[in-house]
């Protein structure tokens, strides 16, 4: 008899068929860009130069939760109050987003980022009015048409030169 380690290996016409049968994933192309919308907007309008904090409402369920530097903040006001305090401790803070993808479904969407500002006692540093800056990666859950979780990732700040 011959080696059979050579041989393909038999499959039955059903399993054959299922294998066929693997067609990709359709692409919604609606909901990506609008979670890929909803990323860009929040990123360019709340941490942009306007800081407009009303967009929160808008762009975010009002049960909204974000998990970021060993913290959990649920819920979209206490979100709000968070990001006010944020901007007071690192005046004229600045997204500039690099990337922006979501997946096929829509319901999840990722930014890399690098935000810059003024250090005014921001992450515990003691307040000196020196430019400061710090990259980050934000994963979401997008809910009916809005942001409902986040997950960032951010490496620690560092001083620039002005």
């Amino acid at each position: 008899g011959g080696s059979t380690f050579l041989q393909p290996p038999r499959t039955s016409s059903r399993a054959a068929s299922v294998a066929m049968d693997r067609r990709p994933m359709a692409l919604d192309y609606t909901r990506m860009n609008t979670a890929e919308k909803l990323a860009r907007d929040f990123l360019t309008r709340v941490w942009g130069p306007e800081h407009d904090i009303d967009a929160i409402d808008e762009l975010m369920a009002p049960d909204y939760v974000i998990h970021s530097g060993g913290k959990t903040i649920r819920g979209r006001d206490t979100f709000k109050t968070w990001v006010v305090e944020f901007h007071r401790q690192m005046p004229e803070a600045i997204d500039e987003v690099l990337d922006v993808f979501a997946n096929p479904a829509g319901d999840r969407v990722v930014a890399r980022w690098v935000n810059r500002g003024r250090n005014n006692g921001v992450f515990g540093l003691p307040p000196d009015g020196r430019a400061i800056e710090f990259h980050g990666i934000s994963v979401w859950r997008v809910r009916d048409g809005r942001l409902a979780e986040c997950w960032v990732e951010r490496e620690p700040p560092r001083y620039c030169q002005d």
